[in-house]
């Protein structure tokens, strides 16, 4: 069977308002090695072969949804059970809109492409250094992102608004993670409004998005690259879209409001101490 052709890992994230892993157990060598049981499979797998259709001007939506639905299957299949809600929200606007959300690992950019561009065309917002990454940047590029340096806040904000009005125009969602850096605590001081200015002056609404990935660790020389940890749940929820008004306090407020609930709520469950 060839999922690329008869579209299952195409739908896998087409289950309605919500998704929950069936249940599985990890082969020996997963349970024993996970990170290089994972690792292995992720780049002789879906990034091999996705890198290989870049290479060749081949690095379609299709592609890309069925690249990204694949990473999701080899992380369940280590031992990481995925749980979405919400998924209604992403089809509750007509038109573009943004997705803004906090940022905790890798995964949720390799996972979100099988959630959203099923239902609606979508790119990032993604640092530089993602587009120059050897292997992988040219996939980025093909995704026709915004591109932000991450050192002067001025320019990163005109790169935002300026791309992102290009995009919306087109009918091109945006997914915009607005911390500086990917982490597994949440700060509101340190969560930017940019998304909401956007969704602001593109009169676009916004679909809040709080999500916990920390299952794909961080590593301490290659940030991309930490440990990998069996038994955490994957964990997304959109909430209902936002529509901007006045200076957009309001809206900011309740975006921080539902990652946050959402992510001390998740803690608990997982049994981990903030």
């Amino acid at each position: 069977m060839n999922p690329f052709v008869d579209g299952a890992f195409e739908a896998k994230f087409l289950t309605g308002d919500t998704y929950s892993s069936q249940p599985a157990s990890a082969g020996f060598f997963s349970r024993m090695m996970p990170s290089l049981s994972f690792y292995s499979r992720l780049f002789l797998g879906p990034v091999r072969w996705l890198c290989s259709r870049a290479s060749k001007g081949q690095c379609d939506d299709a592609a890309w949804v069925y690249a990204s639905a694949w990473v999701a299957d080899l992380v369940e299949r280590i031992g990481c059970p995925i749980e979405i809600e919400g998924m209604d929200a992403i089809e509750a606007v007509d038109g573009p809109c943004l997705f803004v959300a906090n940022h905790m690992s890798t995964l949720e950019t390799f996972m979100l492409p099988a959630m959203i561009r099923p239902r609606r065309q979508v790119t990032f917002v993604v640092k530089k250094s993602l587009t120059t990454m050897p292997l992988f940047g040219p996939v980025m590029c093909s995704r026709d992102p915004i591109v932000v340096g991450r050192t002067n806040p001025r320019e990163d904000l005109a790169a935002v608004l300026n791309g992102g009005l290009e995009r919306l125009k087109k009918g091109i969602s945006i997914i915009v993670f607005p911390q500086h850096t990917r982490s597994r605590e949440f700060n509101p001081q340190q969560f930017n409004s940019i998304g909401v200015k956007l969704a602001k002056k593109a009169g676009v609404p916004i679909v809040p998005l709080a999500l916990k990935t920390d299952a794909w660790g961080q590593g301490k020389k290659i940030k991309e690259l930490g440990p990998v940890k069996p038994g955490l749940t994957i964990r997304y929820t959109f909430a209902s879209p936002l529509t901007i008004a006045g200076q957009g306090k309001e809206e900011q407020a309740a975006i921080c409001q539902h990652i946050e609930s959402h992510l001390g709520k998740w803690l608990q469950l997982d049994g981990i101490n903030q």
